[in-house]
């Protein structure tokens, strides 16, 4: 069964997470709005990540769950990507700090 993060250990793997990058747009994962929910799973004592990419034919999500380890590591010990593709991905998910990076990146958005 998934419960709710505690606040602390939510904002904690927020902040961690914010280390991962999306390898095509430089950005990471969280001001892209990729990251759809965050649970614990009691049975298996483990993070579980909703994400979703931003094209389901993307063949980054080696690199991404890589990236998810290295940037979880002290934070978790056990987490397991959910990639989720509905509802899909769109740049209203953006967040304003992750359109400014994409501006600053040379995005027009």
């Amino acid at each position: 069964m998934a419960t709710a993060l505690a606040p602390e250990k939510f904002d904690q793997v927020v902040e961690s997470l914010k280390d991962v990058m999306d390898p095509e747009l430089g950005v990471n994962v969280v001001d892209l709005g990729l990251i759809y929910d965050l649970a614990w799973d009691d049975e298996h004592d483990a993070l579980i990540i909703s994400m979703t990419l931003t094209s389901a034919g993307c063949p980054l999500t080696d690199v991404l769950e890589e990236q998810t380890g290295e940037a979880l590591d002290g934070v978790v010990e056990r987490f397991r990507i959910n990639w989720v593709w509905m509802p899909p991905w769109g740049p209203e998910r953006i967040t304003d700090d992750g359109r400014d990076m994409m501006r600053a990146l040379g995005f027009s958005i």
